[in-house]
């Protein structure tokens, strides 16, 4: 499961992990059947990081194993330690723990959990740094404290549902010789499902009984933070609807803002370049831009259209790590469309001492 060898000691296992899990941690990869596979990993690790646990896996399998609780498997494992103090809930008392291995949590309920999206440039993969989020939320109106009336008014029950927000019809049918009652439900038309009825709504709220107001919150974006990451804020999410309970969480899922230098992929950068025919027959060297300063680039005499050349160390840094991407170079010949007199008669010339004829010339028909 962590693709180590069997004889694999404590600190490669480790670094299996840590490398597998920071890749398939829900908080990172949205894709279908991540968490399944991070779950499998941490139980793989859970075994073989335990010399007793990892003892009984090798003289019997997964039997050997089997009767272990999740308790059992993860009680001694500092996650918070294995990853460094990452902002991940990887914690065995956690919210993201408890989700995956069922664990019931004791007390109130936690509230839901906001998502929103952050969009950041490329030079802040490289710096890390504080980013602002604006975050919207909202709040009971204080001109009419949420009832959704105007000053001095109330809202009235719904005389057409009797303030249920709900109409009910019966009629009876005749089914197979015997009568049957068929009572349909439906939202109050009259008040729309409120149950009441704003006669003068608050000028100040539209009579929604609610305002929206606009939180700016800080956060730290890691080097080499990944396409799509999502980084979690504990407690600033929606609050619990239960008396003394939790807030959930915020997730910042971390976008690249668009450059028209590069495109991302992973740690990697990809630009193109166009150079002339008689550059990519002789050669020459070109300035291309990077991501702290332009670097010069040879290009070798007979380069093809669609070759692909690598400036190494020149992409984003990997998150968690010391490397960098590579900076890829797709080279694109331009063939010109328009020539000179002169210019057509020195590719003629070309042509002439490749050995070719004029059968595809189309100015000697």
């Amino acid at each position: 499961m962590l693709g180590v060898p069997k004889n694999a000691d404590g600190k490669a296992i480790k670094d299996a992990f840590r490398k597998l899990a920071l890749q398939y941690h829900p908080d990172r990869n949205k894709e279908p059947g991540a968490e399944e596979r991070f779950k499998e990993i941490a139980e793989a690790y859970a075994v073989l990081s335990d010399p007793k646990k990892r003892s009984e896996y090798d003289a019997r399998g997964f039997e050997g194993v089997a009767g272990f609780s999740r308790e059992d498997l993860f009680g001694g494992i500092d996650f918070e330690d294995l990853f460094g103090g990452l902002n991940f809930d990887f914690g065995p008392g956690g919210g993201l723990f408890n989700h995956f291995f069922h664990r019931r949590q004791a007390g109130p309920v936690h509230g839901s959990n906001i998502e929103v999206e952050l969009t950041i440039p490329l030079e802040r993969v490289v710096s890390g740094g504080e980013e602002k989020v604006r975050l919207p939320y909202q709040t009971a109106c204080s001109a009419c404290h949420g009832s959704g009336a105007a000053a001095g008014t109330q809202p009235r029950v719904c005389s057409a549902c009797n303030g249920t927000g709900q109409q009910t019809t019966r009629r009876r049918e005749t089914r197979d010789k015997s009568n049957v009652l068929i009572q349909q439900i439906s939202v109050c038309p009259a008040c729309l499902g409120r149950g009441s009825v704003i006669d003068k709504p608050c000028p100040s709220c539209g009579g929604t009984g609610k305002t929206t107001h606009e939180e700016v919150l800080s956060v730290t974006i890691p080097v080499g933070v990944e396409e799509g990451m999502a980084l979690r804020i504990p407690g600033r999410g929606m609050p619990s609807r239960e008396q003394g309970g939790q807030s959930g969480d915020l997730f910042v899922v971390v976008r690249s803002a668009p450059d028209p230098r590069f495109e991302r992929d992973g740690a990697d950068l990809w630009r193109s370049e166009t150079i002339t025919v008689a550059d990519a027959v002789l050669g020459t060297k070109l300035k291309v831009p990077t991501l702290d300063r332009s670097a010069e680039v040879t290009i070798p005499p007979g380069t093809q259209h669609d070759t692909v050349l690598r400036v190494r160390g020149k992409g984003l840094p990997e998150f968690g790590g010391r490397k960098h991407g590579d900076l890829f170079l797709r080279i694109r010949v331009h063939i010109p469309e328009h020539l000179s007199a002169e210019e057509r008669e020195l590719y003629q010339k070309l042509r002439d001492l490749a050995g070719e004829p004029h059968r595809n010339s189309w100015w000697h028909l």
